[in-house]
């Protein structure tokens, strides 16, 4: 769950690159970084922390430099404590090469047991984006022994490192003296897109906001399993380096965790989201007559246009009757529940005036642990609500995320191995309404462009809802192994909750 941007321009780039991990903070909150390319020397900063508490006016000048990458990160593997595990990543060999990925490698426990034994590389961190680098540098190194670097070794290379990646990635590489790189996992679940500004420069970034916030106006997505190289004079070569790729989006994106104003693979998030209300509204009809609610909240901040939509369609009226904490940042979770109730009503606080006396109906985007949502629900009952119901616009979350959504493991997600009716009882609520798999993938198939050149989706990976994991390589082993990798928890870990992400739905 990270956000990667590259550029390759005729002007410097640090700023450029600074206001693009901007508009991509909300995929990542733990770390950021930058590197720059001037000549054939590479200039980094990276460090744990916020776009804007990493860097500061020193070291924006100490990033020269036409070309450049960057990434905000939200761990979902390896030491989350770890300033080392920020991205970018670098290898000095072959040519020099930095590295931002987005994803997660389902088999990078194997490929780091082969990089040291048959390629003979060394990996000094536990994240998978490293394993992903030095896979990337032996492929190009071996493409490139008998000929020079250009657009056909590169591809070549990445076909290579196709046939060895499990997972899911979407990356960017920037190798010296020669250009930026970027690809796709052959499932196209992390999404990456490409666009162009009035001067020529062109970028790659994770969404269609950070392309269109920094002036650049979008051409395309990049395609599953495409490799593109956009080399120092700006001048782009693109190949299909997968057999057989097919375009299955993540979900989750949908559901969560893209910005509302962004495309993706030509979807419009805002219209999903729009859609998922209004398949919605079919399921708390059959279960609460519109007569029994007196008004409809959102649970800030990605329910809102689901809510809306809900609202509109059942004749409802439809309130603000949470308001986030924009400044509280991420607080420090203590031992025992009492603290972590704290911490819920330190980034909510309720108006009274729209709970007092009535039936209200509470919608939320998605329910994963199910703690925030209980303590929401009674929240609402401390205000004076006669009944809370709950709303789900996504289906219940039985099984872990294992493509790089920080998800917990599956005992600690409240809808596994548990009825809907044993949810509602452990939130809390009234009543407790989902949305159910099929109706919420027709909702965003819906929001999908059938103009012609439009990206054609083959489906989506909506493994955290109904266990079908796109990849065909995920079993319980695979899970547990993988388990093992997730952010170590301690009882000073900042919270990592939805409620503590940056307000970027606004």
């Amino acid at each position: 769950m990270c956000g990667i941007v590259g550029v390759v321009s005729n002007a410097p780039v640090n700023q450029l690159l600074y206001d693009a991990l901007l508009l991509l903070q909300h995929r990542g909150q733990d770390a950021a970084g930058i590197v720059t390319l001037l000549e054939r020397k590479f200039f980094m900063h990276k460090a744990k922390g916020m776009v804007r508490d990493v860097f500061r006016t020193r070291n924006m000048r100490a990033l020269p430099g036409d070309v450049g990458l960057g990434q905000v990160r939200y761990p979902t593997a390896g030491n989350a404590y770890s300033e080392e595990e920020a991205q970018p990543f670098y290898v000095n060999a072959p040519f020099g090469i930095v590295l931002v990925h987005n994803g997660n490698l389902t088999n990078a426990h194997a490929l780091r047991a082969e990089l040291f034994s048959t390629d003979h590389r060394h990996t000094n961190t536990e994240s998978d984006s490293e394993v992903l680098l030095n896979v990337l540098a032996h492929e190009i190194d071996r493409a490139t022994r008998d000929g020079m670097l250009n657009s056909a070794t590169l591809f070549a290379a990445v076909r290579a490192v196709h046939r060895r990646l499990r997972g899911s990635y979407a990356v960017v590489a920037l190798i010296a003296g020669h250009g930026l790189l970027a690809f796709r996992d052959p499932y196209g679940i992390r999404p990456l897109a490409m666009g162009r500004a009035a001067d020529g420069a062109v970028m790659v970034a994770s969404e269609s906001v950070a392309l269109e916030g920094s002036g650049h106006v979008f051409e395309r997505n990049i395609a599953p399993g495409e490799a593109v190289f956009i080399d120092l004079a700006g001048q782009v070569h693109a190949e299909q380096c997968a057999e057989n790729a097919t375009l299955n989006p993540c979900m989750f994106e949908f559901v969560y965790l893209a910005r509302p104003d962004s495309v993706l693979d030509g979807i419009s998030v805002y219209q999903a989201r729009l859609n998922l209300g209004e398949t919605l509204a079919k399921r708390v009809v059959s279960t609460v007559p519109p007569s029994e609610i007196d008004v409809i909240i959102p649970i800030p901040e990605s329910s809102r246009p689901s809510a809306t939509q809900l609202a509109h369609l059942l004749g409802v009226p439809y309130r603000e009757g949470f308001v986030k904490n924009r400044y509280v940042g991420r607080t420090f979770i203590m031992p025992g529940q009492g603290v972590r109730k704290k911490s819920v009503r330190q980034k909510l606080n309720v108006i009274a005036s729209e709970f007092k006396g009535r039936n209200v109906l509470l919608v939320d985007d998605s329910i994963v642990r199910g703690t925030t949502s209980k303590e929401i629900v009674q929240m609402a009952r401390d205000a004076g609500a006669r009944k809370v119901y709950l709303a789900s616009a996504a289906p219940p979350v039985r099984y872990p995320n294992v493509y790089g959504i920080d998800m917990p493991t599956k005992d600690e997600l409240v809808a596994h191995d548990r009825t809907v009716e044993e949810i509602r009882q452990l939130i809390g609520c009234d009543a407790l309404i989902y949305q159910d798999v099929e109706g919420m993938k027709r909702a965003v198939m819906k929001a999908s462009p059938t103009t012609p050149g439009a990206p054609k989706l083959d489906g989506f990976d909506s493994s955290c809802f109904d266990g079908i994991y796109v990849t065909g390589d995920i079993d319980t082993d695979a899970i547990q192994r993988m388990n093992g990798s997730r952010p170590r928890i301690e009882e000073t870990e900042e919270d990592s909750s939805r409620l503590a992400l940056p307000n970027h739905n606004d």
